[in-house]
């Protein structure tokens, strides 16, 4: 066998086995979601007494779904989980995107020390901060149990890795000239902005819009700091009620799951093909 031969050989065994290591992982992560699919269709007692089954002794059914809509106040969960997600999804791109515009059309020394501080505030994590956030908002200020409340905290903790990456997608794809030629024909600094460079910035738009979305509309812990009434609840807070201190229904608590992840799948599948290219869009210069 020469060395190219060999060299081939290698070559086909290395991506055999890259391609079985994907293939292990792929099955990983998907086992879970698999197991909420095929028990979601079965009654409590056909879950327990064999949940890998794809149809229960009792046969198949769809009574798990009305009844956990029933028990959560679904409608009200996904008006309120709504309400916070887009909202709050729709402040962070607007404000770091124009942040991240100021920060990088400016060579002041106060927009270097503003991404500073941006990028160690991503390295603090949120349980250092939920104690005394708590006690501020609720103790002192008294603005607990509010929507609007919510959404301005999840801004805010979102907003720096939003602009990092809006910083990267301006200051490598989006070049000055047209600025230039927007300004000599007229713009202001404003209408270039939202006519020249927002548009431009369509694939980190769509990378932030589903990084944040699926943080906000799947996060339970600060949504249950901040949320105290029961009709301000979001979905993954609504879901604790199908937990008791002796029993859990499992099929309502799965019907419960696969509803909550349904619109965070729909909005990844119509904006996946911008994930990659917004993610890496300010990578190389």
């Amino acid at each position: 066998m020469n060395a190219n031969e060999k060299a081939a050989r290698d070559k086909k065994i290395n991506h055999a086995i890259k391609i079985l290591i994907l293939i292990v992982l792929f099955v990983c992560f998907i086992f879970p979601f698999v197991l909420v699919v095929i028990n979601v269709f079965k009654t409590k007692a056909d879950i327990t007494s064999d949940p890998l089954a794809l149809v229960g002794a009792h046969g198949f059914t769809l009574a798990n779904f009305p009844e956990a809509m029933r028990k959560m106040n679904f409608g009200r969960a996904f008006l309120n989980s709504a309400i916070i997600t887009i909202c709050s999804t729709v402040l962070t791109i607007l404000f770091s995107s124009m942040t991240a515009f100021v920060i990088v059309r400016n060579k002041w020394k106060a927009c270097g020390l503003l991404m500073g501080m941006m990028i160690a505030s991503m390295v603090i994590p949120f349980q250092v901060l939920m104690i005394p956030m708590v006690s501020l908002y609720g103790g002192v200020l008294g603005i607990l149990n509010h929507r609007a409340t919510l959404i301005f905290m999840h801004v805010g903790f979102s907003l720096s890795m939003a602009t990092f990456m809006f910083h990267g997608a301006i200051n490598t794809n989006v070049p000055i000239a047209l600025e230039e030629a927007a300004t000599i024909d007229g713009c202001t600094r404003w209408q270039t902005f939202w006519k020249i460079v927002f548009p431009l910035l369509k694939s980190t738009i769509a990378t932030v819009a589903i990084i944040d979305a699926m943080g906000f509309w799947n996060d339970y812990l600060l949504p249950s700091l901040v949320l105290g009434k029961k009709e301000l609840y979001t979905i993954p807070i609504a879901t604790q009620v199908f937990y008791g201190t002796y029993s859990t229904d499992i099929g309502l608590v799965m019907a419960a799951l696969l509803l909550a992840m349904l619109p965070i799948l729909i909005l990844y599948v119509l904006l996946q093909r911008y994930i990659v290219e917004g993610v890496t869009s300010g990578a190389v210069k």
